[in-house]
Parts: C-alpha cells; structure tokens; sequence
C-alpha cells in the first residue's frame, strides 16, 4: 500500500495516498497495432501514411501506460501517462466513495457511461466518487481499498 501518515503543522494526522497503475494490457495492444500498421502498409492495395499512424498510436500508448492517483493538498488528483491528460477534484466537495467492480466491457481509457466518467487503464477495480454536486466519476484502481479508506480518513478529519 502506498499510504502514507505526515503529521501536519497543527499536530493532527493527514493519511495521503499516491499509487501508479501501470497499463501493460492496453499500452502491448496499441504498441501491437501501431506494428501491424507498420508491417500490412505495403501489402495494402491503397498507399496508407503508415508511419504518422503508427507514430499517433505510439504517442497514444504512452499518453495513456498508466495511472496515477493521488491524495495531497486537500486534493484527489488523477493522470494519465506523464500527466498531459489529468483531472482534480476538492475531497471537501467529495460526498461519499465506494469501491465498485467494473463490467468487462467498461473498457480502458476514458469513457462516459451511466454512473459517470469513468478513468482506468486496467482492470476491473474502481472507486466509485459521488460529489455533492450529484456528479459521479470512476477510478480504476488497483488498491480501491486503500483509497477509500485513505479518502473516509480525510472526511473523518474535515
């Protein structure tokens, strides 16, 4: 677990948590295509500019390898990659959060669906995060216990 306790300047105790997942499934799958792309081009009957289109997927891979979720500053922050693609949220404006098991067909990356927007890189795993605006959102996580348990201590401290 990547959980960590400081203790802040008025004595009291703040839990962060900081946990990168790594997309091996989905960065091997669009490194793959980006190969066929390279290897069918001249089989092709029609010239195809194989390279700008397999450097895009090479460049999406790497936006996309991981994920990284974080609790720090009174903030849950989430990005993708090296960090290009990334989102924020207060945890004071968070209502409640729970873990959840995605459905197979969820999928990687970011997506809407029903309950929310919904970020992961692999697997099945998230926390689902209810804000008092009534907008929901979805993490995919590999440890979705310790972030809700890091994120119930931040409520029990605010």
């Amino acid at each position: 677990m990547d959980i960590t306790e400081s203790a802040v300047q008025n004595g009291s105790k703040e839990i962060s948590y900081s946990h990168r997942q790594w997309g091996i499934e989905m960065t091997a799958v669009i490194c793959m295509c980006a190969m066929a792309v390279v290897v069918a081009a001249p089989y092709l009957p029609v010239e195809v500019p194989h390279h700008p289109i397999a450097a895009l997927l090479l460049v999406i891979a790497w936006l996309f390898s991981s994920l990284k979720i974080s609790i720090e500053d009174g903030y849950l922050r989430w990005r993708f990659g090296p960090g290009l693609i990334r989102g924020q949220v207060a945890v004071s404006d968070i209502r409640h959060a729970q873990r959840v098991r995605l459905r197979w067909h969820r999928g990687w990356g970011i997506r809407r669906t029903r309950t929310g927007w919904l970020y992961n890189v692999t697997g099945r795993k998230a926390v689902l995060i209810k804000l008092k605006s009534g907008k929901n959102f979805i993490l995919g996580c590999e440890q979705p216990d310790a972030l809700v348990r890091a994120l119930l201590q931040k409520f029990a401290d605010s």
